[in-house]
């Protein structure tokens, strides 16, 4: 059976939009960990925001990659949509009942299903049982606006914290979380 996780960038006040203010951060043993969860992973499963902001840039660098960068474009993705198209960059699109389809994807045979960025993905993963890891870069910088990962309809979540990784001088850590399951009603 396969684990679902969750590796997303956030700011210490909890904005996860446009990570584009992640890349200070960005230090050897961030690129360490990051290969490590890629190679454990033998699928993505994205939200549509993410996978518009990530298939045009990652498709722009096959020319000339690097391994990490063949890892990404080779890996079979995931993608939750109900707008989109056709599907590019070795994407298959999810438009059916989300929590059937993730469940079918777990059960099959495999490394992990990485979900990176895509908040309302996350939350519906959580508020539907299926995320087995949350792992949060949180990077020490606080960005006062932008979309934040869990705002005022996020699911009600207990969480118990099951590992940290620093990653060098830049002062970002990734937490590493899993769900705790709801006691049963008696």
């Amino acid at each position: 059976m396969r684990k679902v996780i969750a590796s997303v960038f956030v700011s210490v006040d909890g904005v996860f939009e446009d990570p584009s203010w992640s890349m200070p951060f960005w230090n050897s043993e961030a690129a360490k960990f990051a290969d490590e969860q890629l190679a454990a992973a033998d699928a993505l499963l994205l939200g549509r925001v993410t996978y518009e902001g990530m298939a045009p840039a990652w498709m722009a660098r096959a020319e000339g990659a690097d391994t990490g960068t063949e890892r990404m474009n080779a890996l079979p993705k995931y993608v939750v949509t109900s707008t989109l198209g056709t599907p590019e960059w070795n994407a298959t699109f999810l438009t059916g009942d989300l929590a059937a389809e993730v469940t079918a994807l777990k059960q099959q045979d495999g490394g992990d299903l990485l979900v990176f960025g895509s908040g309302r993905l996350v939350n519906a993963l959580l508020a539907h049982d299926l995320l087995d890891e949350l792992r949060l870069w949180t990077l020490p910088v606080v960005q006062g606006g932008g979309r934040r990962l869990f705002g005022d309809d996020a699911p009600v979540k207990t969480l118990r914290p099951v590992g940290t990784t620093a990653l060098g001088s830049s002062g970002a850590q990734v937490h590493a979380y899993v769900p705790v399951a709801a006691p049963a009603a008696g």
